[in-house]
């Protein structure tokens, strides 16, 4: 599922991180990579804050939307 259909809470693990390469790199300097650990901290107003590799992240739904977990 998408990371944008996960529950405030949830600890989840990523298996894809999609979009255009540009896209993927970006989110992958955040630490969105394959295989990595999160968890959702919250989900409000079109953004979503996440913890990932011990930092807050916050991104839009849009983006959340290309991480498969």
């Amino acid at each position: 599922m998408p990371l944008s259909m996960a529950n405030i809470g949830e600890i989840l693990k990523i298996k894809k991180v999609g979009g255009k390469e540009e896209t993927r790199q970006f989110l992958e300097g955040l630490g969105f990579v394959e295989g990595g650990m999160i968890t959702v901290i919250s989900d409000s107003n079109g953004s979503m804050i996440v913890n990932v590799k011990d930092s807050r992240v916050a991104i839009g739904k849009d983006m959340a939307n290309k991480i498969v977990v």
